[in-house]
């Protein structure tokens, strides 16, 4: 049984299993399709013409979410991204697991700033765009910690930003947290599941 009330189910531009699972667990008719694009470049050129953390999240859903319609121009698509900022830095996926535990050495007793950004396209004209943001403040985390929270969580630490999954191990690293939990996740859902409503595309 599904919500979604348009022909064709959303498409989202995305290989984040976790977006895809808010979006069917609201209920939504959703197929992943998954875009190349050189994301460091267009993350380079928005911050080198002055873009803040959040609007260099919102220009990387909006390129995902115009590639991925400009291969299926009749379908509603989802872009998504989100930035993890500190200090004015952009922090990304860790490459492997030193880096992943200097990323917690570096968040370590400290606030960081998760920015989640949505774009709706379809025809390859952006309908609909939103960026929502959550503060995070990390425990003061001791080598024992971190030895124990990486042993734990393994491999997947390599896939998220900043080293963690708050759905998962990762939320022993917090003392607090403010902010919407799907934004957390990367993805905005109630100001879309607002915009969608006043499309008519779900009750």
């Amino acid at each position: 049984m599904s919500l979604w009330r348009a022909g064709d189910p959303l498409l989202l531009a995305s290989r984040s299993l976790a977006r895809l699972a808010v979006l069917r667990g609201a209920g939504l008719l959703v197929e992943a399709r998954a875009v190349d694009l050189d994301e460091r470049a267009i993350e380079a050129e928005a911050r080198n013409a002055g873009a803040a953390p959040d609007d260099v999240a919102r220009v990387l859903a909006r390129e995902k979410a115009l590639a991925a319609s400009a291969l299926a121009p009749d379908r509603l698509v989802l872009g998504a991204d989100q930035t993890l900022a500190i200090a004015g830095d952009i922090l990304h996926k860790p490459a492997d697991l030193n880096e992943a535990r200097a990323q917690l050495q570096r968040l370590s007793g400290r606030t960081h700033v998760l920015h989640s950004a949505v774009a709706v396209v379809r025809g390859e004209e952006v309908l609909f765009e939103v960026v929502e943001s959550a503060r995070l403040t990390m425990r003061d985390l001791s080598a024992d910690c971190l030895d124990s929270y990486l042993a734990e969580a393994g491999a997947l630490v390599l896939t998220s930003v900043g080293a963690y999954q708050i759905e998962g191990p990762g939320v022993h690293l917090f003392e607090a947290i403010d902010g919407n939990h799907f934004t957390i996740l990367g993805l905005p859902l109630l100001p879309v599941l607002a915009y969608f409503r006043s499309e008519g595309l779900v009750p």
